[in-house]
């Protein structure tokens, strides 16, 4: 579908703290996942994609009765529902733990004991969904989910938690760590809007649909963790 030059601006909030699903290109713009869905949704609207970037989910958030987006990708969580309403899942990502090479840690099923400090960043998918599970450890939240991996780099805390593959290029980079074989969560990315939004929240669950069907979402994905 192609779009006016003078369409109508449709406002994505993006989380540049998710590396997973989106990047910061060489000029300076957004990239990845979440931004080719964003101009697909653009298209389909006539109006074109204007990205409103964050540096953490938790922000995005915040600012959803704010009128600064119209649609968000975050992590499907209860806590969220009370101002977002979300779509289907359009990808499942895995949360596990980056340790030190000589640490005991074998599985993130040892992760609640009382003596452990977990790094997360503040407002996150897995920040949330520990803070509901832990019985015993603590959690250290810091300013994003890269600033709780480079703390933990620096020394502080006993591990951090987030999302696989950043956790895994994190201990490729650096001598001494490693990230567990087994996951804490499985988090669900949907596509999101303003709760007060019915009409487009609609019209964004009749898109994911096609495209789920037929295969367009699984291309974007496939081919942006390929390149990654």
């Amino acid at each position: 579908m192609s779009v006016p030059d003078n369409a109508t601006p449709l406002r994505f909030a993006i989380n540049l703290g998710n590396a997973v699903l989106t990047k910061t290109l060489p000029d300076g713009q957004p990239g990845g996942i979440t931004v080719e869905i964003a101009h697909k949704i653009a298209a389909e609207q006539g109006k074109v994609a204007q990205f409103v970037t964050y540096p953490t989910a938790g922000k995005v958030v915040n600012d959803a009765t704010n009128d600064r987006w119209d649609i968000a990708f975050l992590a499907i969580d209860p806590q969220r529902e009370a101002v977002l309403r979300f779509t289907q899942p359009y990808i499942t990502i895995e949360s596990t733990v980056l340790v030190r090479e000589s640490s005991s840690w074998q599985s993130v099923a040892e992760m609640d004991r009382p003596d452990v400090v977990i790094n997360v960043g503040k407002g996150a998918a897995y920040d949330l969904f520990l803070t509901r599970e832990l019985k015993h450890a603590s959690l250290n939240r810091l300013a994003s989910s890269q600033a709780a991996i480079d703390a933990f780099l620096d020394g502080e805390g006993d591990m951090a938690a987030g999302i696989r593959q950043p956790l895994e290029s994190a201990a490729g980079r650096n001598s001494g760590f490693r990230v567990l074989p087994d996951n804490f969560a499985q988090i669900f990315q949907a596509i999101c809007v303003p709760r007060a939004s019915d009409k487009l929240f609609n019209e964004l669950t009749r898109y994911l649909n096609q495209w789920q069907e037929d295969g367009a979402i699984s291309e974007i994905i496939n081919r942006n963790l390929t390149e990654a």
